[in-house]
C-alpha cells in the first residue's frame, strides 16, 4: 500500500517536472515568436528609414535582446529541474556546467548588443532591449517618431 507521504512526493515530483518542462517551452516560444517580432521591427525600420544598415542594426538588437529573455527563462528551468533530480554530484556538476555555458552566452550577447561591457554600463535586461530596438525602429530618417505628412 502507498503512504501518504510517498504519494505527495510522486505528486511534487510530477509538478516539478511539468513546471520545468512548461519553463522549457516557454523559454523556447520566447525565441521563436521574438525571431518573428524582430523581423517586423527590422522590416518597419527598412520600410521607414529605408536603410538596410538600420534594419539589420534593429533586426540584430531586438532578436539578441529576445536571445537573452529566452536564455534567462531557460536557466530557470534548469534551476526547477534540479529539485527533481536526485541530489549527486554528476547531476550538479552537469547542472553547473549548463547554467555556467548560458551564462556566458547571455554575456557574450549582452556585450555584442551594447557595444560595452556590462559592468561599464547600467544593467539592460532582454525586454529592454527589444523596447529600445522597437523605438529604433520606429524612427524616422529625420529623428523623429512620426512619418512626414503626419
Amino acid at each position: 500500500m502507498i503512504r501518504d507521504d510517498e504519494r505527495m512526493d510522486a505528486d511534487a515530483h510530477g509538478l516539478f517536472e511539468t513546471t520545468a518542462t512548461a519553463f522549457e517551452f516557454a523559454g523556447v516560444a520566447v525565441m521563436a515568436l521574438g525571431f518573428l517580432v524582430a523581423i517586423g521591427l527590422a522590416l518597419v525600420a527598412w520600410a521607414r528609414q529605408r536603410s538596410g544598415s538600420a534594419a539589420f542594426r534593429t533586426l540584430r538588437e531586438s532578436f539578441g535582446g529576445v536571445i537573452l529573455l529566452g536564455l534567462e527563462i531557460l536557466v530557470a528551468a534548469d534551476l526547477v529541474r534540479t529539485v527533481t533530480s536526485a541530489p549527486s554530484l554528476t547531476d550538479a556538476f552537469v547542472l553547473g556546467i549548463i547554467v555556467l555555458i548560458r551564462t556566458i552566452l547571455s554575456f557574450s550577447l549582452q556585450t555584442e548588443i551594447d557595444g560595452v561591457a556590462p559592468w561599464r554600463r547600467a544593467l539592460l535586461t532582454g525586454p529592454q532591449a527589444v523596447a529600445r530596438a522597437a523605438r529604433s525602429a520606429t524612427r524616422t530618417p529625420d529623428g523623429t517618431g512620426q512619418p512626414p505628412g503626419m
